[in-house]
């Protein structure tokens, strides 16, 4: 049965001071430490649409759970005006948390935080899961490719994990509470979340030598971060009472928006959303973090899908008996152009250079990974090895070098071959010879100079 190539989980725990009752399941946990901590619900036994949450709104389980007490400072009310005065864009970013609040929430509440950190999203990405700030940092909560690392988010050619829904909260969460443990408030964590648990150690440190306090207010901070916090408050204060600033908050349900999906074989990403019968665009704004057509088995992945249509997949995918992907990847073993690699590899050379996002006039260097269709020689998934360690390595080619001019009256000197014949300035062979010469110094000279290039997706501006 072609279930067995997906197994539907549910991301829903519910805890915390507005919830009551338990989200269940008997269904074993996947190996995937983050995802394991997701119960689940298996809809060979079980119905997702009566599944149903104790409570019915998830602004009032979101202002139960408040812990930090608001600053009511002037740069706090300065913020709180500011968002007052722009309804639409306080409107669309609250429309766009929909998707997102009801598992971020339930996270933050697992771990017994304040729930203003999961509004933090607000302040970071006004959740925009595709942003990307000019500093490359990426995704709702706006990792670095630094920090991701260090919080084991994969950033390859197949994925960009800090835009990773489920990955990049259960790392945000982590740091944060790493932060709160060293500072020991959530002001100052949220201030090293902002500009780097160094610098606030240093700014601590010179307020202690000058016989200062060392709290958040009591610091010297950036104009960023200064204003960090009271724009989290901002946001908190008017959850808390948006009909005193002329803020209609969307209508939340205390509800799982999103179904998980295991992948357990490798699956492109057109057929997902034909069998889930949902837009392209949606499935992008819940899984932003694929950056090619094919979602791999092997990465250990897993697929959100609208709450509603994780059965209408189940059941188009039982009936579904065609392959379900028609990508695969394979490492380069030589520096090429885009021409001779694709006539290397046997493809069509736009279909490689559309696919994998190589400009013209690049080379492709040796030891990248490069996605191609499948085909009878290649009919097999993406293995481990590709799936998490994939890159994808361009550089331009050097220009060819200029011949010598020589003076009038002279006769020009013989030119040496890449074997080292002698052969006239005239003759066709010897440019052929020189030609050979030439591709052998490209062939050196990829050893300097390259161009990484990785494709993502992303913003620059957000309203």
């Amino acid at each position: 049965m072609l279930w067995k190539y997906a197994a539907i989980i549910m991301i829903a725990v519910l805890s915390g001071c507005a919830s009551t009752g338990d989200w269940s399941s008997d269904t074993p946990t996947k190996t995937n430490a983050r995802a394991s901590k997701a119960p689940r619900v298996n809809l060979n036994n079980q119905s997702v649409s009566k599944v149903y949450a104790p409570s019915s709104n998830l602004w009032i389980r979101i202002r139960d759970g408040y812990q930090m007490e608001p600053m009511n400072s002037p740069l706090e009310i300065e913020q709180v005006r500011w968002l007052s005065s722009k309804p639409d864009y306080v409107n669309r970013s609250m429309t766009r948390s929909s998707r997102y609040l009801f598992y971020i929430v339930q996270e933050v509440n697992a771990r017994n935080m304040p729930t203003e950190i999961a509004l933090l999203p607000f302040v970071e990405s006004a959740f925009v899961p595709q942003a990307k700030s000019g500093a490359k940092a990426m995704g709702l909560w706006q990792f670095m490719p630094a920090t991701g690392k260090d919080f084991k988010l994969t950033q390859n050619v197949f994925r960009d994990e800090r835009r990773d829904v489920l990955q990049s909260t259960d790392a945000a969460l982590d740091y944060l509470q790493r932060l709160n443990n060293q500072f020991g408030s959530w002001e100052l964590a949220l201030a090293a979340y902002n500009w780097g648990a160094g610098n606030i150690a240093k700014a601590q440190k010179k307020n202690l030598a000058a016989g200062l306090p060392t709290d958040y207010e009591s610091l010297t901070l950036p104009k960023e971060t200064r204003n960090y916090v009271p724009k989290l408050m901002a946001y908190r204060q008017i959850v808390l009472d948006p009909d005193a600033y002329g803020i209609v908050l969307p209508d939340l349900e205390n509800h799982p928006y999103f179904v998980a999906i295991d992948v357990n074989n490798d699956i492109d990403v057109a057929l997902v959303t034909k069998l889930a019968e949902i837009p392209a665009e949606e499935f992008q704004v819940l899984n932003p973090s694929f950056n090619k057509p094919v979602i791999l088995a092997a990465a250990n992945q897993q697929i959100l899908l609208p709450f509603g249509h994780a059965e209408v997949f189940q059941e188009n995918l039982k009936t579904y008996t065609k392959p379900l992907s028609s990508w695969t990847a394979v490492q380069v073993s030589k520096t090429e152009m885009v021409d001779q690699a694709a006539k290397t590899l046997g493809v069509d050379v736009d279909t490689l250079r559309s696919v994998n996002g190589i400009p013209k006039g690049m080379r492709i260097r040796a030891g990248s990974t490069v996605i191609i269709p499948k085909t009878a020689r290649r009919p097999g998934d993406v293995s481990m090895a590709l799936a998490d360690n994939a890159s994808l390595s361009l550089d331009k080619p050097p220009p060819p070098p200029s011949p010598k001019k020589c003076k009038k009256g002279t006769k020009c000197p013989p030119v040496k071959s890449a074997k080292g014949e002698t052969k006239g300035n005239s003759s066709p062979k010897n440019a052929a010879s020189q030609h050979k010469s030439a591709s052998t110094g490209l062939a050196k000279s990829a050893k300097n100079g390259s161009v990484n290039t990785t494709s993502s997706k992303g913003v620059s501006k957000i309203q």
